[in-house]
């Protein structure tokens, strides 16, 4: 019987080809399950991110749950609506800015306070600013409200009690101090939105000239200023 060759020319029996293996399925990747309390977690900061950019009116929740990947019913789910969210992500900021704040006044001299107020606020506006967008937005669907303007007037009575006794002690009346603890507070915030846009100069160089401005103002206040322009009349 004639010799048959496998092909390589070897002599042997003629093997037939093994079949390719067929290729392995690639095993499907497990999506892993956010549990409810990172949900809602993800959804607050989403939130924060779209009325930051866009503001309470022009955010809708189609856009939050797209932008975080859920159906719009695990919006309603953990907030019942737009204003469910927008109420949380406000209360959130409002005490992160107070607490800021009130933890930085520690020193003991009131000019040393001035500066650690300015400087506590455009730090919140320097690393939160996304936060601060939120609360200056003042949507008129919180007037009244936890807003901006809640925080700064908390603000305002705490320089209020440090003014009082600054006013008693040199001779003042102590009852202005409610007037001029809102007049530093608000230059202090107005002077925050305006740097929050420009970001020029450095927020200690800002700091420092508010506190320029505010501490040789008080440091030479009249105890009874007249306008003078009805010096003239």
């Amino acid at each position: 019987m004639p010799e048959v060759t496998d092909g390589n020319g070897v002599g042997g029996r003629r093997t037939t080809p093994s079949a390719p293996a067929p290729a392995s399925k690639p095993k499907p990747t497990s999506r892993v399950r956010m549990s409810a309390a990172q949900r809602r977690e993800q959804l607050i900061a989403t939130g924060r991110q779209l009325f930051a950019e866009r503001g309470f009116d022009a955010t809708s929740i189609e856009e939050v749950a797209a932008r975080a990947k859920v159906s719009k019913p695990v919006v309603y789910e953990h907030f019942g609506g737009k204003e469910g969210l927008y109420a949380v992500v406000v209360d959130r900021e409002v005490r992160a800015l107070l607490d800021r704040i009130t933890t930085a006044l520690t020193a003991g001299h009131p000019r040393e306070l001035l500066e650690q107020a300015a400087l506590a606020l455009l730090g919140y506006i320097e690393e939160e600013t996304s936060g601060f967008r939120v609360l200056v937005r003042e949507s008129p669907l919180m007037s009244g409200t936890a807003n901006f303007s809640s925080v700064m007037n908390d603000v305002a009575h705490q320089v209020e009690h440090i003014l009082g006794a600054e006013f008693k002690s040199r001779g003042y009346d102590p009852k202005l101090a409610e007037l001029y603890s809102q007049a530093l507070v608000g230059m202090v915030a107005l002077t925050g939105r305006w740097w929050l846009e420009v970001r020029k100069p450095r927020k200690e160089t800002v700091a420092a000239h508010l506190v320029n401005l505010a501490w040789n103002g008080l440091s030479h206040l009249e105890a009874k200023p007249t306008l003078i322009t009805a010096r003239r009349r």
